[in-house]
Protein backbone atom coordinates (compact mmCIF):
# COMPACT_ATOMS: atom_id res chain seq x y z
CA UNK A 1 0.00 0.00 0.00
CA UNK A 2 1.33 3.84 -1.15
CA UNK A 3 1.55 6.37 1.61
CA UNK A 4 -1.18 8.40 2.11
CA UNK A 5 -1.60 12.50 2.04
CA UNK A 6 -4.40 14.46 3.22
CA UNK A 7 -4.60 17.94 2.84
CA UNK A 8 -7.70 20.45 2.19
CA UNK A 9 -8.80 24.20 1.90
CA UNK A 10 -11.25 26.39 3.29
CA UNK A 11 -13.73 27.13 0.75
CA UNK A 12 -13.53 30.88 0.97
CA UNK A 13 -14.58 31.30 -2.83
CA UNK A 14 -12.56 31.43 -6.35
CA UNK A 15 -8.76 30.65 -5.92
CA UNK A 16 -6.21 32.94 -6.86
CA UNK A 17 -3.00 32.08 -7.90
CA UNK A 18 -1.15 31.88 -4.90
CA UNK A 19 -2.94 28.91 -4.10
CA UNK A 20 -2.37 27.74 -7.32
CA UNK A 21 1.24 28.33 -6.91
CA UNK A 22 1.57 27.43 -3.22
CA UNK A 23 -0.72 24.84 -2.71
CA UNK A 24 -2.96 23.54 -5.65
CA UNK A 25 0.24 22.82 -8.32
CA UNK A 26 2.59 20.64 -5.44
CA UNK A 27 -0.88 18.73 -5.30
CA UNK A 28 -1.07 17.75 -8.87
CA UNK A 29 2.61 16.21 -8.69
CA UNK A 30 2.00 14.53 -5.44
CA UNK A 31 -1.27 12.83 -6.21
CA UNK A 32 0.80 10.53 -8.60
CA UNK A 33 3.13 9.37 -5.92
CA UNK A 34 0.84 9.11 -2.71
CA UNK A 35 -2.78 7.97 -2.37
CA UNK A 36 -4.52 11.16 -2.32
CA UNK A 37 -6.87 12.51 0.08
CA UNK A 38 -7.90 17.01 -0.92
CA UNK A 39 -11.40 18.03 1.09
CA UNK A 40 -12.95 21.33 0.84
CA UNK A 41 -12.94 22.05 4.51
CA UNK A 42 -16.29 23.28 4.85
CA UNK A 43 -16.58 22.95 8.78
CA UNK A 44 -12.96 25.06 9.22
CA UNK A 45 -15.08 28.05 7.58
CA UNK A 46 -17.43 28.11 10.04
CA UNK A 47 -15.30 28.82 12.80
CA UNK A 48 -14.22 32.29 12.04
CA UNK A 49 -17.50 32.97 9.36
CA UNK A 50 -19.81 31.14 11.35
CA UNK A 51 -23.05 34.04 10.51
CA UNK A 52 -21.78 33.96 6.94
CA UNK A 53 -22.69 31.13 5.00
CA UNK A 54 -25.23 32.38 2.68
CA UNK A 55 -22.60 31.48 -0.05
CA UNK A 56 -21.04 28.58 1.55
CA UNK A 57 -22.45 26.05 -0.69
CA UNK A 58 -21.31 27.99 -3.86
CA UNK A 59 -18.01 28.42 -2.26
CA UNK A 60 -17.11 24.77 -2.03
CA UNK A 61 -18.47 24.17 -5.41
CA UNK A 62 -16.09 27.02 -6.84
CA UNK A 63 -13.06 25.42 -5.00
CA UNK A 64 -13.72 22.12 -6.19
CA UNK A 65 -13.92 23.45 -9.55
CA UNK A 66 -10.44 25.36 -9.26
CA UNK A 67 -8.89 22.07 -8.43
CA UNK A 68 -9.86 20.16 -10.64
CA UNK A 69 -9.22 22.17 -13.91
CA UNK A 70 -5.69 22.70 -12.40
CA UNK A 71 -5.42 19.17 -12.89
CA UNK A 72 -6.54 17.21 -9.78
CA UNK A 73 -7.83 14.05 -11.16
CA UNK A 74 -10.58 12.44 -8.96
CA UNK A 75 -9.80 9.02 -10.64
CA UNK A 76 -6.49 9.68 -9.07
CA UNK A 77 -7.42 11.70 -5.93
CA UNK A 78 -10.32 11.33 -3.23
CA UNK A 79 -11.59 14.82 -3.13
CA UNK A 80 -14.88 15.43 -0.80
CA UNK A 81 -16.64 17.54 1.48
CA UNK A 82 -15.42 17.57 4.79
CA UNK A 83 -19.36 17.89 6.37
CA UNK A 84 -19.74 15.02 3.90
CA UNK A 85 -17.49 12.50 6.40
CA UNK A 86 -19.37 12.85 9.93
CA UNK A 87 -16.64 10.62 11.27
CA UNK A 88 -13.83 13.27 11.10
CA UNK A 89 -16.52 14.59 13.73
CA UNK A 90 -16.72 11.90 16.08
CA UNK A 91 -13.15 11.23 15.70
CA UNK A 92 -12.71 14.85 16.44
CA UNK A 93 -14.56 14.43 19.91
CA UNK A 94 -12.14 11.28 20.91
CA UNK A 95 -9.38 13.17 19.92
CA UNK A 96 -10.38 16.41 22.05
CA UNK A 97 -10.99 13.91 25.02
CA UNK A 98 -6.99 13.25 25.48
CA UNK A 99 -5.79 16.55 24.18
CA UNK A 100 -4.51 18.81 26.85
CA UNK A 101 -6.29 22.14 27.10
CA UNK A 102 -2.36 24.19 26.65
CA UNK A 103 -2.10 22.18 23.48
CA UNK A 104 -4.42 24.05 21.89
CA UNK A 105 -3.97 27.47 23.27
CA UNK A 106 -0.28 27.11 22.03
CA UNK A 107 -0.69 25.84 18.52
CA UNK A 108 0.17 28.79 16.04
CA UNK A 109 -3.05 27.98 13.75
CA UNK A 110 -5.18 29.18 16.63
CA UNK A 111 -2.84 31.98 17.24
CA UNK A 112 -3.38 33.45 13.79
CA UNK A 113 -6.52 32.74 13.34
CA UNK A 114 -7.82 34.45 16.68
CA UNK A 115 -5.35 37.62 15.48
CA UNK A 116 -7.16 37.91 12.66
CA UNK A 117 -10.48 37.73 14.31
CA UNK A 118 -9.33 40.58 16.24
CA UNK A 119 -8.24 42.82 13.67
CA UNK A 120 -11.30 42.39 11.81
CA UNK A 121 -14.05 42.31 14.82
CA UNK A 122 -12.03 44.86 17.17
CA UNK A 123 -9.97 43.24 20.59
CA UNK A 124 -13.58 42.49 21.97
CA UNK A 125 -14.25 40.14 19.84
CA UNK A 126 -14.87 36.39 21.54
CA UNK A 127 -13.07 33.33 20.41
CA UNK A 128 -15.66 30.75 19.96
CA UNK A 129 -15.46 26.90 20.85
CA UNK A 130 -15.88 25.98 17.62
CA UNK A 131 -12.28 28.08 16.69
CA UNK A 132 -10.52 27.17 19.79
CA UNK A 133 -10.95 23.55 18.90
CA UNK A 134 -9.70 24.15 15.32
CA UNK A 135 -6.20 22.48 15.84
CA UNK A 136 -8.09 19.23 17.11
CA UNK A 137 -10.42 19.24 13.99
CA UNK A 138 -7.40 19.66 11.76
CA UNK A 139 -5.62 17.04 13.73
CA UNK A 140 -9.22 14.69 12.92
CA UNK A 141 -9.06 15.70 8.95
CA UNK A 142 -5.21 14.04 8.91
CA UNK A 143 -5.91 11.08 10.82
CA UNK A 144 -9.03 10.02 10.07
CA UNK A 145 -7.58 8.77 6.59
CA UNK A 146 -4.44 8.07 9.01
CA UNK A 147 -1.87 9.99 6.67
CA UNK A 148 1.91 9.11 6.56
CA UNK A 149 2.14 12.79 4.78
CA UNK A 150 0.76 16.14 4.80
CA UNK A 151 2.14 18.87 2.06
CA UNK A 152 2.59 21.73 4.05
CA UNK A 153 4.50 25.36 3.37
CA UNK A 154 7.79 25.94 5.24
CA UNK A 155 5.79 28.68 7.41
CA UNK A 156 2.92 25.22 8.58
CA UNK A 157 5.40 22.77 9.55
CA UNK A 158 4.38 23.71 13.23
CA UNK A 159 1.17 23.07 12.61
CA UNK A 160 1.73 19.15 11.67
CA UNK A 161 3.54 19.09 15.22
CA UNK A 162 0.36 18.87 17.34
CA UNK A 163 -1.32 16.06 14.79
CA UNK A 164 1.89 14.46 15.78
CA UNK A 165 1.64 15.18 19.36
CA UNK A 166 -1.83 14.11 19.49
CA UNK A 167 -1.60 11.02 17.45
CA UNK A 168 1.38 9.86 19.64
CA UNK A 169 -0.99 10.38 22.89
CA UNK A 170 -3.91 8.86 21.59
CA UNK A 171 -1.38 5.79 20.95
CA UNK A 172 0.20 5.86 24.04
CA UNK A 173 -3.40 6.10 26.31
CA UNK A 174 -4.89 2.92 24.11
CA UNK A 175 -1.58 1.26 24.08
CA UNK A 176 -1.74 0.30 20.33
CA UNK A 177 0.66 1.83 17.67
CA UNK A 178 -2.30 2.66 15.78
CA UNK A 179 -2.23 6.27 14.13
CA UNK A 180 0.78 7.01 11.95
CA UNK A 181 2.64 10.48 13.25
CA UNK A 182 2.20 12.38 9.79
CA UNK A 183 5.31 13.75 8.47
CA UNK A 184 5.43 17.06 6.24
CA UNK A 185 6.16 16.98 2.99
CA UNK A 186 7.63 20.78 2.23
CA UNK A 187 6.15 22.53 -0.66
CA UNK A 188 9.21 24.30 -2.53
CA UNK A 189 6.99 26.04 -4.70
CA UNK A 190 7.19 29.76 -5.33
CA UNK A 191 4.88 32.12 -3.39
CA UNK A 192 3.64 34.89 -4.82
CA UNK A 193 2.32 38.23 -3.23
CA UNK A 194 -0.19 40.74 -4.26
CA UNK A 195 -0.20 42.98 -6.91
CA UNK A 196 0.35 45.73 -4.09
CA UNK A 197 3.13 44.11 -2.76
CA UNK A 198 1.55 42.63 0.14
CA UNK A 199 0.09 38.97 0.57
CA UNK A 200 -2.06 38.21 -1.82
CA UNK A 201 -5.59 37.90 -0.56
CA UNK A 202 -8.98 37.58 -1.92
CA UNK A 203 -9.94 40.47 0.60
CA UNK A 204 -6.81 42.84 0.21
CA UNK A 205 -8.79 42.93 -3.54
CA UNK A 206 -4.87 42.47 -4.73
CA UNK A 207 -5.36 39.36 -6.47
CA UNK A 208 -5.32 37.44 -9.88
CA UNK A 209 -7.76 34.42 -9.65
CA UNK A 210 -7.23 31.47 -11.38
CA UNK A 211 -10.75 31.88 -13.21
CA UNK A 212 -10.36 36.02 -14.23
CA UNK A 213 -10.71 36.39 -17.63
CA UNK A 214 -7.46 37.38 -19.72
CA UNK A 215 -8.49 41.03 -20.05
CA UNK A 216 -9.28 41.19 -16.33
CA UNK A 217 -5.86 39.44 -15.77
CA UNK A 218 -4.31 42.09 -18.17
CA UNK A 219 -5.60 45.12 -16.44
CA UNK A 220 -4.82 44.29 -12.94
CA UNK A 221 -1.08 43.46 -13.79
CA UNK A 222 -1.08 46.91 -15.11
CA UNK A 223 -1.45 47.67 -11.28
CA UNK A 224 0.81 45.74 -10.16
CA UNK A 225 3.86 47.84 -8.15
CA UNK A 226 7.42 48.39 -9.73
CA UNK A 227 10.70 50.11 -9.30
CA UNK A 228 9.14 53.09 -7.61
CA UNK A 229 12.68 55.18 -7.76
CA UNK A 230 11.68 55.02 -11.86
CA UNK A 231 9.58 57.92 -13.25
CA UNK A 232 10.11 57.78 -16.96
CA UNK A 233 10.73 54.58 -19.24
CA UNK A 234 14.81 55.63 -19.99
CA UNK A 235 15.57 56.14 -15.97
CA UNK A 236 18.06 53.36 -15.33
CA UNK A 237 15.91 50.38 -13.79
CA UNK A 238 16.68 48.28 -10.66
CA UNK A 239 14.86 44.86 -10.82
CA UNK A 240 15.51 43.83 -7.34
CA UNK A 241 14.13 46.67 -6.25
CA UNK A 242 11.12 46.13 -8.26
CA UNK A 243 8.43 45.50 -5.57
CA UNK A 244 6.05 42.94 -7.96
CA UNK A 245 6.41 42.98 -11.58
CA UNK A 246 10.23 41.62 -11.44
CA UNK A 247 8.89 38.97 -8.99
CA UNK A 248 6.34 37.77 -11.27
CA UNK A 249 8.99 37.53 -14.31
CA UNK A 250 11.21 35.29 -11.76
CA UNK A 251 8.07 32.81 -11.03
CA UNK A 252 6.62 32.33 -14.39
CA UNK A 253 9.22 33.46 -16.76
CA UNK A 254 12.10 31.46 -18.38
CA UNK A 255 15.48 31.92 -17.90
CA UNK A 256 16.40 33.65 -20.73
CA UNK A 257 13.15 35.97 -20.35
CA UNK A 258 14.12 37.04 -17.00
CA UNK A 259 17.73 37.70 -17.80
CA UNK A 260 16.53 39.92 -21.19
CA UNK A 261 13.67 41.52 -18.61
CA UNK A 262 16.62 42.64 -16.63
CA UNK A 263 19.12 43.77 -19.00
CA UNK A 264 16.63 45.77 -20.89
CA UNK A 265 15.05 47.42 -17.57
CA UNK A 266 18.69 48.13 -16.14
CA UNK A 267 19.43 50.01 -19.14
CA UNK A 268 16.87 52.19 -19.40
CA UNK A 269 15.36 50.12 -22.20
CA UNK A 270 12.33 48.98 -21.64
CA UNK A 271 9.63 50.77 -19.82
CA UNK A 272 7.18 49.68 -16.87
CA UNK A 273 4.24 49.97 -18.86
CA UNK A 274 5.37 47.57 -21.51
CA UNK A 275 7.44 45.23 -19.06
CA UNK A 276 3.91 44.50 -17.42
CA UNK A 277 2.12 44.23 -20.72
CA UNK A 278 4.38 41.47 -21.99
CA UNK A 279 3.72 39.72 -18.15
CA UNK A 280 0.02 40.26 -18.64
CA UNK A 281 0.19 38.07 -21.83
CA UNK A 282 2.46 35.60 -20.46
CA UNK A 283 0.43 34.83 -17.76
CA UNK A 284 -2.56 34.47 -19.42
CA UNK A 285 -0.92 32.09 -21.86
CA UNK A 286 0.39 29.59 -19.07
CA UNK A 287 -3.27 29.70 -17.29
CA UNK A 288 -4.95 29.44 -20.62
CA UNK A 289 -5.82 25.21 -20.93
CA UNK A 290 -6.83 25.57 -16.74
CA UNK A 291 -8.94 28.60 -17.22
CA UNK A 292 -10.57 26.71 -20.57
CA UNK A 293 -11.17 23.18 -18.48
CA UNK A 294 -12.56 25.63 -15.94
CA UNK A 295 -15.06 27.08 -18.21
CA UNK A 296 -15.99 23.26 -19.30
CA UNK A 297 -16.90 22.63 -15.31
CA UNK A 298 -19.14 25.90 -14.81
CA UNK A 299 -21.49 24.75 -17.06
CA UNK A 300 -20.95 20.93 -16.21
CA UNK A 301 -21.76 21.75 -12.11
CA UNK A 302 -23.68 18.45 -12.10
CA UNK A 303 -20.42 16.59 -13.19
CA UNK A 304 -18.54 18.34 -10.25
CA UNK A 305 -21.17 17.66 -7.88
CA UNK A 306 -21.24 14.17 -8.46
CA UNK A 307 -17.02 14.28 -8.06
CA UNK A 308 -17.47 15.27 -4.97
CA UNK A 309 -20.28 12.93 -3.37
CA UNK A 310 -18.58 9.89 -4.86
CA UNK A 311 -15.58 11.28 -3.41
CA UNK A 312 -17.35 11.94 -0.32
CA UNK A 313 -18.47 8.07 -0.24
CA UNK A 314 -15.23 7.03 -0.55
CA UNK A 315 -13.71 8.93 1.91
CA UNK A 316 -16.21 8.03 4.51
CA UNK A 317 -15.75 4.25 3.44
CA UNK A 318 -11.78 4.96 4.07
CA UNK A 319 -13.07 6.47 7.60
CA UNK A 320 -15.79 4.02 8.97
CA UNK A 321 -12.39 1.61 8.85
CA UNK A 322 -10.23 3.97 11.32
CA UNK A 323 -13.27 4.85 13.39
CA UNK A 324 -14.19 1.27 13.83
CA UNK A 325 -10.77 0.77 15.48
CA UNK A 326 -10.62 3.44 16.98
CA UNK A 327 -13.91 2.37 19.04
CA UNK A 328 -12.59 -0.98 19.97
CA UNK A 329 -9.64 0.80 21.34
CA UNK A 330 -11.47 3.56 23.37
CA UNK A 331 -14.13 0.88 24.22
CA UNK A 332 -16.87 2.55 22.86
CA UNK A 333 -20.30 0.30 23.73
Amino acid sequence: MRERIVSGMRPTGKLHLGHYLGVIQNWVELQHKYDSFFFVADWHALTTKYDKTENLKNDVIDVAIDWLASGIDPEISTIYVQSLVPEIAELNVYLGMVTPQNWVERDPTLKDMAKILRTKEGQNSQISYGLMGYPVLMSADIMMMNATHVPVGIDQVAHIEITRDIARRFNNVYKEEFFNEPQPILNHCSLICGLDGNKMGKSFQNDIKISDAEEVTAKKIMTAITDRSRLRKTDLGHPDECEVAFKYWQIFGSEDQIAQIRMECEKGERGCADCKRQLGALINEKFAPIREKRRYYETHIDEVKDILNDGSKRARAEAQKVLTHVRELVNMY
